[in-house]
C-alpha cells in the first residue's frame, strides 16, 4: 500500500503542481492511515471499508488530535482515494459517509503598528545574522507573501532599483512593490552581507542560513520566535502573523480588497475578507470602550 503514497505524491507535485510542504502534509496524514490499517492486519487498499475509516478517526480523537488536525486529515484521504480511484485502483471512497468535525475558525492573530516597529528593531544592525534577519522581517512585512515564498526567492526575483519582487506561488506569479524600508534593508543584505554568507558563489537562494544554502521553513520560524522573545511581544506569534498583519494594515489605510487580494496570491476574495471582519470588531471593540453611552 505504501507504494500508493509515492505515486500520489509524485501526481500531487508534477500534475496538480502542488507546493513542497503541502505534498509533505498529505504524505503525513496518509502514512498515518496506512500504519494504523497495518496494525489492524489490513493490507489490501481495496478492502478497506467505512467501518475501517470510521475507527482510524476515532483512534485519533483517542489520542487527543484537535479537530483541525482531524479535518485536514480527511481532506488528505478524500484527495487520496480520488487519486486512487482515477486510477482505477479501488472503485469507491470509503470516506465519503464520515462527516468532517467543525472546526471553529479563530480570527487571524493581528500585530499592532508598535508591536511591529518593536520586532523590527530587534535584529543587530552590526553583524550579517542580523542584517539578514532584518532584511527578512522588513520584506515579509511589505509584502504578506508566505514563508514558503520568502525562502523560495532568488536572487533574481528582486529588483531593487524599480522596487519590486517577481514571487513564483503554487499557481500564479505576481509581481509586489516593496517600501523603502524594505527597499533599504534588502539592499544592505544584499551589497554587504549576502556575498560573505553564501556556500558557493551561484547559490541562486536570496536568503541562505549559516551553512550558506538556502534557509529552510524551520530556520526562519525559530528567528521570528526568538525576536518576539526578544522584543517582550506577548502575543504568539508565527512567520503568518505579519502576513495577517500585512493585509490588515494595508485594509485600515484604506487600500481596497482586490488590490490586497492580489497582492496576497489570493485564489478567492472571500480569503481576503475575512480582514474587513477583523477591522470592523476592533472598531465596534473601540466603540464600545470608549463612548459614554455605548
Amino acid at each position: 500500500m505504501r507504494a500508493y503514497i509515492d505515486e500520489y505524491a509524485s501526481f500531487m507535485k508534477n500534475v496538480r503542481r502542488k507546493s513542497k510542504n503541502t505534498v509533505d502534509s498529505y504524505k503525513r496524514d496518509i502514512s498515518k492511515y496506512i500504519a494504523y490499517l497495518t496494525r489492524c492486519k489490513i493490507t489490501d487498499i481495496t478492502k478497506v471499508t467505512s467501518r475501517d475509516v470510521s475507527n482510524f478517526f476515532m483512534s485519533l480523537e483517542s489520542e487527543g488530535r484537535a479537530t483541525s488536525t482531524v479535518s485536514r486529515t480527511l481532506a488528505s484521504l478524500r484527495s487520496f482515494y480520488m487519486f486512487l480511484i482515477y486510477n482505477g485502483v479501488v472503485s469507491s471512497d470509503p470516506t465519503k459517509d464520515y462527516d468532517a468535525p467543525h472546526v471553529e475558525k479563530k480570527p487571524p492573530v493581528i500585530l499592532s503598528g508598535r508591536e511591529v516597529e518593536m520586532l523590527m528593531r530587534q535584529p543587530s544592525d552590526y553583524d550579517n545574522k542580523g542584517i539578514r534577519d532584518k532584511a527578512m522581517l522588513e520584506l515579509l512585512y511589505a509584502t504578506g507573501i508566505r514563508v514558503t515564498e520568502l525562502i523560495s526567492l532568488d536572487i533574481s526575483d528582486v529588483n531593487l532599483f524599480m522596487g519590486y519582487i517577481h514571487c513564483s506561488g503554487a499557481k500564479k506569479d505576481r509581481v509586489i512593490p516593496i517600501g523603502n524600508k524594505a527597499v533599504t534593508a534588502l539592499g544592505r543584505y544584499i551589497e554587504k552581507v549576502r556575498r560573505h554568507m553564501i556556500k558557493t558563489n551561484d547559490e541562486k537562494a536570496l536568503f541562505v542560513n549559516c551553512s550558506g544554502v538556502r534557509l529552510s521553513r524551520q530556520g526562519f520560524w525559530k528567528i521570528v520566535k526568538y525576536y518576539q522573545h526578544k522584543a517582550g511581544i506577548t502575543v504568539e506569534i508565527t512567520p503568518h502573523t505579519l502576513r495577517h498583519s500585512f493585509a490588515a494594515h494595508l485594509l485600515e489605510n484604506g487600500a481596497d480588497l482586490n488590490s490586497i487580494k492580489e497582492m496576497m496570491g489570493h485564489a478567492d476574495i472571500s480569503s481576503t475578507q475575512v480582514y474587513t471582519t477583523v477591522i470592523n470588531n476592533k472598531i465596534k471593540d473601540v466603540y464600545l470602550k470608549a463612548h459614554p453611552r455605548a
